[in-house]
């Protein structure tokens, strides 16, 4: 299922796939080494979407190893390369792995999501709408959609196989690791939150929240893991357009979104396809992400 300029889905001969989610491919390269390919995937209310987004796997797997640098001062990652000369002959000859192939240390993954918050939107707008809460923080009354919050704030979620993952409160994310572990993820997690939108505001760009996932490695290190801060991990706003009170231009799929609720479809599969001005701006979306954060134009592989 590749066209021309799209990877929809991979295969490698004599590689184990253990894994194939909405977005990314996994591969077992070694007892202690994955492989993930970001495909040209697009998920949207739960149901991948029969239209690939040109370049979106390229974006992706650029972006990570682009945050996985920045970061890495923080916690250490499981990122070992994203240069395909640098891989195994069998990944090295496949044309279509280049620049959306990322190889990684195995890791055993804590089964809940990191959310950070910066900004009121998504579900945690719901939230709040319904409690005055979000995962246990108690909000000032009267903010509105978007609403910058007094300061950013974590909000853990379990990680949902199929459908949303659900926010749960830290004590509830403390008992499903340990309260140790709970802590140091809490922590780290702002951090880099911190340490990244600081960045971003730099470069023209609100990190309004972000998710982020950990492992930990066959020597009981704890490694940051999968995608970060991507356009699909993160709501990404441009600043200058910023104003609280409504849903904000951004740089991720939400373009998809609102195009596919003009529709008469009820949102479960088969999801329907998208016309060819839809998927190239949300491609030009994609782009734009990386040269603003990156100052630089993303290389064809």
């Amino acid at each position: 299922m590749t066209g021309a300029s799209t990877v929809s889905e991979t295969s490698i001969v004599g590689i184990e796939l253990i894994h194939r989610g909405k977005v990314r491919d996994v591969y077992q390269v070694s007892d202690e080494q994955y492989l993930l390919v970001a495909t040209d995937r697009l998920s949207a209310f739960d149901c991948i979407l029969p239209t690939p987004i040109e370049r979106k796997g390229a974006v992706l797997t650029a972006i990570s190893s682009f945050w996985f640098d920045k970061l890495k001062d923080i916690v250490p990652n499981h990122l070992i390369t994203t240069d395909t000369n640098e891989m195994p002959e069998s990944i090295r000859n496949i044309p279509e792995l280049r620049g959306r192939s990322t190889l990684v240390k195995k890791t055993k993954v804590f089964p809940v999501e990191c959310v950070v918050r910066g900004y009121l939107e998504g579900s945690g707008w719901k939230d709040y709408l319904a409690t005055g809460r979000i995962s246990g923080h108690e909000l000032p009354a009267g903010l509105k959609q978007c609403s910058k919050l007094p300061e950013p704030i974590f909000t853990p979620a379990t990680k949902a196989a199929q459908g949303h993952d659900e926010n749960i409160t830290e004590s509830e994310f403390a008992e499903i690791i340990d309260k140790e572990t709970a802590s140091y993820l809490r922590s780290t997690s702002l951090e880099l939150y911190q340490k990244a939108s600081e960045y971003a505001a730099t470069r023209g760009i609100i990190i309004a929240d972000t998710k982020f996932e950990f492992g930990i490695d066959k020597d009981g290190e704890i490694l940051l893991i999968d995608e970060i801060l991507t356009p699909d991990s993160s709501r990404f706003w441009p600043a200058d357009q910023y104003e609280p009170g409504h849903a904000q231009p951004s740089f991720d799929k939400q373009f998809v979104r609102e195009y596919l609720e003009t529709l008469d479809w009820n949102k479960q599969p088969p999801a329907p396809p998208l016309p060819d001005e839809v998927a190239a701006a949300t491609t030009a979306r994609y782009l734009e992400a990386f040269r603003l954060l990156t100052g630089k134009e993303l290389p064809k592989a």
